[in-house]
């Protein structure tokens, strides 16, 4: 985990440079018991997002090696593994920004694989954070989620990277910046409206209500320990109920 220097968490969200890739969602899938791992993948370097595995399809966007509020080196889920006529090796990946649930291609050189056990899920209806490890709940956390006017987002995400905040910073003491982006506001502060679950410094909220413009927020011991286990490319799945 990566300490974020003296900026406001909303601002920080807001004006972090994401790279736009509009490739096609992934299909939604309905209520299911989390598999018990899923497999990763460590960018080393940048890499050309493409439409299609194989080195003549089109480049639809890039990929960044590092995450641009952390400088963590970006992770994302794996989705499926391909090889072109030349033997050249593929993943299709999920991939952060709009729209939300994209995925893409990208080359296997230049990454390294890696697993992880844990995967989160948020029920919205129950306003409830729900955590797993190898396919068994683990922790469960009671939270404040998006007002009627602001949802949050649902779908299958991921968490881009997660980072400390100084203290007394807003959303404090940590955060865990999402994949998604919200439905409504295009942006926010400047920026592109990135979702997130961090704490409740500075900003408050109930827990167990719908107050919040579409971050989940819990309090500092549920978010603390989130911090200490989970990581960057962890999935994750937002459903209404």
């Amino acid at each position: 985990m990566h300490t974020l220097p003296a900026r406001p968490l909303i601002a920080v969200l807001a004006s972090a440079c994401l790279y736009g890739l509009g490739t096609r969602p992934a299909q939604a899938a309905g209520p299911s018991t989390p598999p018990a791992s899923r497999q990763l993948v460590v960018l080393l370097t940048a890499h050309r997002v493409h439409g299609s595995p194989h080195t003549g399809s089109a480049a639809i966007g890039l990929l960044a090696a590092k995450r641009p509020i952390s400088g963590e080196a970006t992770t994302v889920p794996v989705l499926a593994r391909s090889r072109d006529s030349k033997g050249i090796r593929w993943l299709r990946v999920m991939l952060p920004g709009r729209p939300n649930g994209s995925t893409g291609w990208i080359a296997a050189q230049g990454t390294r694989s890696r697993v992880t056990g844990w995967s989160i899920l948020v029920n919205l209806a129950r306003r409830r954070v729900q955590v797993y490890r190898q396919g068994r709940l683990s922790r469960s956390f009671q939270a404040v989620v998006g007002k009627p006017s602001t949802p949050t987002p649902t779908g299958r995400f991921f968490v881009e990277e997660t980072f400390r905040m100084v203290a007394s910073e807003p959303g404090g003491p940590i955060a865990l910046a999402l994949s998604a982006r919200s439905n409504t506001l295009q942006e926010f502060e400047g920026g592109p409206g990135q979702i997130a679950l961090h704490g409740r410094d500075g900003l408050g909220g109930t827990l167990g209500a719908a107050e919040s413009h579409g971050c989940v927020r819990l309090d500092t011991a549920s978010i603390e320990w989130l911090g200490a286990h989970v990581f960057a490319g962890t999935p994750i799945r937002i459903a209404r109920g």
